[in-house]
């Protein structure tokens, strides 16, 4: 069954919590325990009504203050799609965990509360989506049932966040006005806005095309792991495990590995226990080859004539998750696809004001949740992709040596 990923975005107390409790609750997606458990503690809240944000806020801090803080994954599915959410957090301060949230993400679902319209958090989150290149981008004007269910708030708020999204990277973008509390347009269709004529978010999010997203052009396969079993029964099996990050891989396909140069041919393609007739991304295989080729960890099955162009020097845009800045002449781990080096901070270039999109060229350091263009000198070619082109293996991640902490995710430039 085919998989989208969505992400929430939005300012604090916009519904997002809410909103994904509606979807989970009117889909039929929660246990009865789990119900329950939310009635009781809304009743002892002295809430008039069911709590459905405590499905997703599960941390004592985050139910204690009423706020997301951490990035809240749920799974549920329709007889149509499967769906994992990220529930992700409003506040500026918790900027690097919606980055998290997002950067997997096939959607980004945008919430403004009907009643003060476009705020600059809302702003933010979109241009975060863009320049994490998610394709598809969903604003819910939520808490209609506040401002009368009137067409008039939702066209003014629709028309402005259009104009913004003119500026940014967006290719599709759908407006759909909802209260996530009552219910209206989330699964059913609300009887209190006979005006919009588009579809449920629920439909929406089972029906909007992802599968060509991916790229199915480039072939990339970053080896994880080498597969040589033990037993006499495989004793001459040997595979290359992977997750495919773009391209269509066929058995007879001639592919080339990486950094070596070696070419050979693809003998098949496992999945757990049965051979298939061919991969395609998000799979996770095991490609066989017909020739005995050194391929270890780290390295990249590609196409003969389409393979990436191996650099030591990275022109990227980096989201600093850290408290201490990031300066020139720092050095860091950098982690990229199952590839590993150690990275240099040649410059910073700018800093960027995702409220208005400003460039700051004087900045000289990166602080907690900021975002520049960034340029690195590693201690090894990497094989990388522009992160426009393929959003694997177009990022990465900055590591502290020290602490083993991910200080910095990078996006990399054309």
């Amino acid at each position: 069954m085919d998989l989208l990923r969505f992400a929430t975005a939005g300012s604090v107390d916009d519904g997002k919590s809410t909103l994904i409790g509606r979807l989970l609750f009117d889909s039929k997606s929660i246990f009865t325990d789990q119900l329950e458990s939310v009635e009781k503690t809304s009743q002892d809240k002295g809430h008039g009504y069911v709590d459905l944000s405590l499905l997703t806020d599960g941390l004592r801090s985050e139910r204690e203050q009423g706020i997301t803080i951490d990035v809240a994954y749920r799974y549920f599915a329709t007889p149509n799609r499967k769906f994992i959410i990220a529930d992700t957090p409003g506040h500026v301060q918790y900027t690097r965990n919606m980055v998290t949230g997002a950067s997997t993400a096939d959607l980004g679902l945008v919430l403004v509360d009907a009643r003060h319209g476009l705020t600059e958090q809302s702003r933010r989150h979109a241009v975060l989506l863009s320049l994490l290149r998610v394709p598809h981008l969903v604003l819910c004007i939520n808490k209609m049932d506040l401002v009368d269910y009137s067409q008039e708030v939702y066209s003014k708020i629709s028309a402005e966040f259009t104009a913004f999204a003119t500026k940014l990277n967006i290719p599709d973008l759908e407006v759909i006005p909802i209260s996530a509390l009552q219910g209206d347009n989330v699964v059913q269709r609300s009887e209190n806005m006979s005006w919009y004529s588009g579809p449920t978010l629920m439909h929406h999010l089972e029906h909007v095309h992802v599968a060509s997203d991916r790229d199915l052009v480039d072939v990339r396969l970053p080896v994880q792991y080498v597969i040589r079993p033990k037993s006499d029964d495989h004793h001459d099996y040997r595979g290359y495990a992977g997750q495919v990050a773009g391209g269509v891989l066929k058995p007879g396909d001639e592919v080339m590995v990486l950094p070596s140069g070696m070419t050979s041919k693809i003998a098949g393609i496992d999945l757990f226990d049965q051979e298939i007739p061919e991969a395609f991304p998000p799979m996770s295989v095991t490609v066989r080859l017909e020739d005995d080729v050194d391929v270890s960890r780290g390295d990249m099955i590609s196409r003969v004539k389409n393979a990436p162009e191996p650099s030591q020097d990275i022109d990227a845009m980096i989201c600093w998750m850290t408290t201490a800045p990031l300066r020139p002449r720092q050095k860091l781990a950098i982690k990229h696809t199952s590839n590993s080096a150690r990275a240099l901070v040649k410059d910073i270039q700018y800093r960027l004001d995702v409220n208005s999109l400003h460039r700051d060229l004087e900045t000289k350091e990166l602080g907690l949740n900021e975002i520049g263009r960034v340029q690195l000198r590693t201690t090894k070619p990497l094989l990388c992709d522009p992160y426009s082109k393929n959003r694997t293996t177009g990022s990465f991640i900055l590591i502290d040596e020290a602490t083993g902490v991910t200080v910095g995710a990078g996006m990399i430039n054309d």
